[in-house]
């Protein structure tokens, strides 16, 4: 793809934009599948099953870009794309390519773009995807939404609308990439439903290679070394979170949901202003900044609803919110809620919890 794309011209007063005629022969929707150690990153299915929708709008087909070393388990990743929408892949085998560094799996993403043209890619925002769509979108001279919250086909150009929060997390802004392609974009993990399964789907394979030697690239990967120390919270992919705001005034009565938390099973989460104030971990973080969460209960005590902190977790299958603000913004998109003080309900339904399974327990004995 050539970096001398022609900005796109209105075709004339009160008519639609026009796609420049040199890309209109960019089709289909791809998204690059993420993988370490054996284990595909959950994202990129979360991904496959959006791009399935994009490209039922549009008319196109979905493919999936594996990378990776001689003895890694790309097939097997690519079939396990097809299960979750794919209709085919292409699979790139190098040494070198053997555990991610940014140089050789740019060269092979961009090599694959300018020869297969898709119109639109889409990678995970995690650390590795957020560093490859960067350096991919700079070296083909192409528009990047990073870190979108929604993914959409606008109907009048049949753009990639991408959504996402934009001033400090206080609006949502939808950002289009009329003049050039592919159309590119990253998105938090969890931010989309995982798609259902279909072990009846098939695809196709098409082999590409890299052409780069060792001695070609800057960066060497020695060796891998797990961080032993590294933090156990799984916020992300917890089924129960329960999260303290401001609302609960100060850190010890942040331990009213630890209470319920543990009773419950739960996880526990918080808002920024939390966490800046060193009530909890970083990693304990829910919003915008912090993890994006879909859990099966997500309680919400002393929360005002914000709009950083809603895009973290608006996406929970029951939301149940407990503010002495009749009018927080919270109230407007919970399932349920309960207007009144955290202090006080948090060990009310503490102790009803604990009784309701204490019976079971004793049901079951």
């Amino acid at each position: 793809m050539s970096n001398a794309n022609a900005p796109l011209k209105p075709a004339g007063r009160g008519r639609n934009l026009e796609l420049p005629e040199h890309l209109k022969s960019y089709k289909g929707v791809w998204v690059f599948i993420e993988h370490d150690r054996g284990q595909v990153h959950s994202v990129s299915w979360e991904l496959m099953g959006e791009a399935r929708k994009l490209a039922d709008k549009l008319g196109v087909s979905v493919a999936g870009v594996v990378m990776g070393g001689p003895d890694e388990k790309l097939d097997e990743f690519a079939k396990e794309a097809y299960t979750y929408g794919a209709d085919s892949c292409y699979v790139m085998r190098d040494p070198v390519l053997k555990g991610y560094r940014n140089e050789p799996f740019t060269k092979g993403m961009t090599d694959l773009v300018n020869q297969y043209q898709p119109e639109i890619l889409l990678l995970g925002a995690t650390t590795m995807g957020r560093d490859l769509a960067g350096s991919v979108a700079t070296t083909l001279g192409t528009g990047l939404t990073a870190d979108c919250t929604e993914l959409n086909i606008d109907g009048t150009t049949r753009a990639l609308a991408a959504t996402r929060p934009t001033f400090g997390g206080s609006l949502l802004c939808t950002i289009m990439t009329l003049a050039y392609r592919p159309q590119m974009a990253t998105m938090r993990p969890r931010t989309a439903p995982m798609p259902r399964r279909d072990d009846s789907r098939s695809g196709s394979i098409t082999e590409a290679t890299l052409g780069m030697v060792e001695t070609d690239i800057v960066t060497k990967l020695l060796d891998f070394i797990p961080d032993a120390n590294r933090n156990t919270v799984n916020l992300a992919y917890a089924d129960v979170i329960v999260s303290g705001g401001k609302g609960l005034k100060n850190p010890d009565n942040f331990k009213l949901v630890w209470d319920l938390a543990r009773v419950l099973g739960a996880e526990v989460g918080a808002t920024r202003p939390v966490v800046q104030a060193g009530w909890v971990e970083a990693e304990r973080q829910v919003g915008q900044t912090g993890k994006t969460v879909r859990p099966k209960l997500y309680i919400a005590a002393g929360i005002s609803g914000a709009i950083q902190h809603r895009v973290g977790m608006e996406s929970s299958d029951v939301i149940v919110a407990i503010n002495t603000d009749a009018n927080a913004p919270i109230f407007d998109f919970a399932h349920f809620g309960i207007v009144g003080n955290a202090l006080q309900v948090l060990p009310a339904l503490t102790k009803a919890f604990e009784a309701r399974l204490a019976k079971q327990i004793r049901k079951v004995a």
